[in-house]
């Protein structure tokens, strides 16, 4: 029995709701979002999972007529069809991937997992591989040049992740994998493709220690601004 196993009833009502929901293309201006909602749309945000938890991502949520004309600033031009879309809507979500990651913000999100109780059983030695492993992916990507790439497709995968913990299902993202021995594999530069992550799906072992261990993410404060 996963200890996801409470969210499976959950599970099946959010396959029916991707298989019902649409894009809309008109909201009503009347209806607000709940406060109680709008706070899980805070945490849905603050606590969508990322490769090593390096957490590369900012959001502006707003939610105020202020906040949503600022937005719709973007709509100008030949994207005007899209301003009803932002102005009347309840709030307005703007997604912004970090374009830089440098040893200081490491350091930083270090510092959070520690007062969030990541590393009680040998501090010391947990900072330093869990630093090690996160600077490992992060100068990867760096080197290759697509660091920016990176930190958009990790604001994207979160759905997939959040998606099958609502069935029950454990999941573990993995960047440490031959991508080119993939694409050669499957033949995917032919097809036109390009391999990205691989993510493992199944249910967590008895052992698995990082199930033990408390969740780690930066303040709410940090991550979103609100207008």
């Amino acid at each position: 029995m996963t200890a996801l196993a409470p969210l499976v009833r959950t599970g099946a009502a959010i396959v029916e709701t991707a298989k019902a929901r649409y894009t809309t293309k008109s909201y009503d201006a009347s209806r607000r979002i709940p406060k109680a909602d709008l706070q899980g749309v805070r945490d849905l945000l603050r606590f969508s999972p990322s490769s090593t938890n390096a957490q590369p991502w900012h959001f502006i949520l707003a939610g105020t007529p202020e906040g949503k004309e600022r937005v719709a600033k973007s709509t100008a031009g030949g994207f005007g069809f899209n301003r009803s879309k932002v102005i009347d809507a309840s709030h307005v979500v703007v997604f912004a991937a970090r374009t830089s990651i440098e040893e200081d913000y490491l350091q930083h999100i270090l510092d959070v997992e520690d007062a969030d109780g990541r590393f009680v059983a040998d501090p010391a030695a947990l900072r330093e591989q869990m630093h090690g492993a996160r600077s490992m992916f992060v100068n990867m990507h760096k080197e290759a040049g697509d660091l920016d790439a990176w930190s958009q497709a990790q604001t994207y995968l979160n759905k997939f992740m959040l998606g099958v913990a609502a069935l029950g299902i454990d999941a573990t993202p993995m960047e440490g994998v031959d991508l080119d021995l993939l694409d050669e594999e499957f033949g995917l530069h032919e097809k036109g493709f390009r391999a990205l992550v691989v993510v493992s799906l199944g249910y967590r072992a008895e052992d698995d220690f990082n199930a033990a261990l408390p969740k780690s993410r930066l303040p709410e404060t940090e991550v979103i601004t609100e207008i």
